[in-house]
């Protein structure tokens, strides 16, 4: 992180990045070559980052939480994906995504029911959105629950859902069209989304195999089906209709933390540039004396710092209740630019070492493809934006 920002934030936000920067740098660096190598799931690591408290970072205590907020959460995810984006994004779905639906939009009851488990990152939750005709435009949404007595049946299937099959999930949150909305003005009838919870092992739901991804390899990534599946009434999460509407809100938030887990990726595309500059040497000196050189780490530290402010306003929108849709689109674009940017050149810089998966920087560029695409594309980002000046 940049001193001069680092020096602006309270003491228990300094302590926390320097706690999960200790974590990272003793218990997730030394396992991430493997586990990305072997496409394995980092066990060892999510039960070490349950025990730190990180997945219950934003959550009250009353519900097993750290009595935090969703800025230290995003403070975590930029220490972790220095090292890891595959850890970094297996605690944000799992905070962002698969907790935070049911703190916002659940019954006493459900929060009782399933945040504390969550919360503690015993056990991991899913975010059930997409399908293989609703990426961007939600409106292709096939999968259907209907009423059948005290039960939903639903019917359909979900694509790249992260979380979804590991040994420890234990509840994947989905959205399901419900009915058709009324007709209004010069607007035709549309679908009604609702969502709904969805208790890992529950008959009717399928797994696929993991898929076989250009990066995050650790992190686990399936597609479901839903095969006359039943759930009871009570797992409706919300409003009935109003699913559409509490994801867009999720996915607002979310776009927060995927800024902060992509500016960690662009920051730790700058520290390994550094070092490496500093130590590799060609023509009599090391490399980092060349100024070709010199300026294009200079051009990646610049990426990774305005992102960051991007990033830490949103947040701090957020936290105040003000509006913040606009200044998360901004944050999610520009940070999800840098981290690719910055990946790109670092690997120019490494050279041929760059192209060896050995090196982080390989692993980085890789990963970082996928913060332009997942949580909102680059072009749902610039739509957003711009709609936010009125056009």
């Amino acid at each position: 992180m940049s001193e001069s920002l680092q020096s602006e934030l309270p003491d228990e936000y300094r302590e926390l990045s320097a706690a999960v920067r200790d974590f990272t740098n003793e218990i997730v660096a030394p396992v991430s070559a493997r586990h990305d190598r072997e496409h394995s799931f980092p066990y060892e690591v999510v039960a070490g980052m349950a025990e730190m408290g990180l997945f219950g970072l934003p959550f009250p205590e009353e519900y097993g939480g750290m009595g935090g907020d969703y800025f230290a959460l995003c403070l975590a995810l930029e220490e972790i994906a220095k090292v890891d984006q595959s850890v970094a994004i297996t605690l944000e779905a799992g905070v962002s995504l698969g907790a935070m639906p049911v703190f916002r939009f659940g019954t006493e009851e459900q929060k009782q029911q399933w945040l504390p488990q969550l919360a503690s990152g015993e056990k991991l939750g899913a975010f059930g959105l997409t399908e293989p005709d609703a990426g961007s435009d939600a409106s292709g949404t096939r999968t259907t629950a209907k009423e059948d007595g005290d039960e939903w049946v639903v019917n359909g299937s979900k694509q790249f859902i992260t979380n979804s099959g590991t040994d420890v999930t234990s509840l994947i949150t989905i959205t399901a069209v419900t009915g058709e909305t009324a007709a209004s003005g010069d607007r035709a009838p549309g679908k009604e989304i609702s969502t709904f919870l969805v208790p890992a092992g529950t008959p009717g739901l399928t797994v696929a195999p993991p898929y076989d991804k250009v990066g995050w390899n650790a992190s686990d990534t399936h597609g479901l089906a839903f095969d006359d599946l039943r759930i009871p009434r009570e797992n409706l999460l919300g409003e009935r209709g109003r699913g559409y509407a509490n994801f867009l809100r999720i996915l607002d938030e979310g776009r927060i933390a995927i800024a902060a887990l992509a500016v960690g990726a662009a920051q730790g595309c700058v520290d390994e540039s550094v070092r490496y500059s500093k130590e590799r040497r060609a023509f009599g000196t090391n490399i980092g004396s060349h100024q070709a050189i010199a300026f294009k780490i200079a051009r990646m530290e610049a990426r990774a710092h305005v992102a960051r402010r991007a990033y830490y306003q949103a947040a701090a929108l957020l936290l105040s209740g003000k509006p913040f849709k606009h200044e998360a689109a901004i944050a999610k674009l520009v940070a999800s630019e840098a981290a690719m940017d910055n990946s790109r050149d670092a690997t120019q810089i490494f050279g041929g070492n760059g192209f060896m998966n050995e090196y982080p920087v390989a692993r980085h560029y890789r990963d970082s493809k996928i913060l332009e695409i997942g949580e909102g594309t680059s072009e749902v980002q610039l739509m957003l934006i711009a709609r936010g000046l009125g056009l």
